[in-house]
């Protein structure tokens, strides 16, 4: 049995990892954090450690982890590029998942998009749109960006300079080799993400909703019974579902 800890288990996400655990035969609920807990304190009540927080309050998480040598699955997303080496630095030493999304729908349609970039990404105008509930700090979200990498990976381009996340002012033909993203953000919505691919005379959609978290607390926890035996290394989603 996996001994699973939480950081932010008081929140929704928290809660409903900590249902995720409950439902498992693979795991055991070790121990929950919230702001102002001390995870040293706790440390020997866990083996991995779920963060689906903030990056400042992930990162702290992540140096005890590190320090304790104890495995962690981390879900935050909004992360800087220096942020990121951190993370990758501390994969040197324990084993992390991180993925901006824990979902096995979202992670299986990543591969189905690397396909369809392949195929026909390059004869294509693409656009990235997703939707989450207002309370979502990040835009665009972790995964829509995750997405937009995998395609421009697929095709041979760099994200960083494809990517176009808003078009005012731009006095100009699309350039069919960007990738254009739009965000919306209102209600109660889970997340919803849709990759576009137009092309002359036809349109293909590739589309996932979500309509619980529970497919994020169910994928994480997934990913945390799959890391308690592996050795020090950054894997991703696609690892643990063998994709």
């Amino acid at each position: 049995m996996t001994r699973i800890a939480i950081n932010g288990s008081k929140g929704k996400m928290g809660q409903a990892l900590i249902e995720a655990i409950n439902s498992s035969s693979q795991s055991d609920f070790g121990a929950g954090f919230d702001k102002g807990d001390n995870l040293i304190d706790s440390i020997s009540n866990f083996e991995v450690l779920i963060d689906f927080s903030r990056p400042e309050a992930s990162l702290n998480a992540l140096a005890v982890c590190k320090d304790a040598g104890k495995a962690m699955v981390i879900g935050t997303t909004g992360f800087t590029d220096s942020e990121l080496e951190l993370i990758g630095q501390a994969s040197k030493e324990i084993p992390i998942v991180f993925a901006p999304n824990m979902s096995v729908g979202v992670n299986l349609t990543l591969k189905i998009l690397e396909t369809s970039a392949k195929v026909i990404g390059s004869d294509s105008s693409i656009e990235i749109i997703e939707a989450h509930h207002r309370y979502k700090v990040d835009s665009p979200s972790g995964t829509a960006l995750k997405m937009g990498e995998v395609i421009a990976n697929a095709l041979g381009r760099d994200l960083a300079e494809c990517a176009i996340y808003g078009r005012e002012g731009i006095e100009e033909p699309r350039d069919q080799n960007t990738i254009g993203f739009s965000s919306i953000r209102g209600g109660d919505v889970v997340g919803e993400h849709t990759v576009a691919f137009f092309m002359d005379g036809e349109r293909v959609e590739i589309t996932h909703k979500a309509s619980s978290r529970m497919i994020y607390a169910n994928g994480a926890v997934r990913a945390a019974n799959w890391l308690s035996d592996k050795p020090s290394g950054l894997y991703s989603m696609q690892d643990v579902l063998e994709l």
